[in-house]
């Protein structure tokens, strides 16, 4: 499939993680308006995360990256069962490692 992987974060340290990844195409959502999500409620950053991947589905991305510490620990679950393409966080690997 030749569609982008869609990435989003809080700001723009999503970029390092846009940047091993560039050799598909991407759709980049910074979300410079509401940075930090690290201080806002579960809610809040669930709500922002899932307005992004609405928005990232527009693009007709066959993925999602969340590049956010915060969204992937408190909006993944919610976004796995909201869209029809795989999401992919940046806390599991890191996880996985450390265990």
């Amino acid at each position: 499939m030749n569609a982008p992987i869609g990435v989003f974060d809080s700001g723009i340290g999503g970029l390092t993680v846009a940047k091993e990844i560039m050799r598909e195409s991407l759709v980049y959502f910074g979300d410079t308006a509401r940075v930090p999500y690290g201080s806002k409620s579960k809610n809040t950053v669930c709500k922002y995360s899932k307005q992004i991947a609405k928005f990232l589905l527009t693009q007709d991305v066959k993925a999602i990256v969340i590049a956010c510490n915060t969204a992937s620990a408190l909006a993944r679950e919610e976004l796995e069962d909201m869209v029809d393409v795989p999401v992919i966080d940046v806390v599991q690997p890191g996880a996985r490692m450390a265990a």
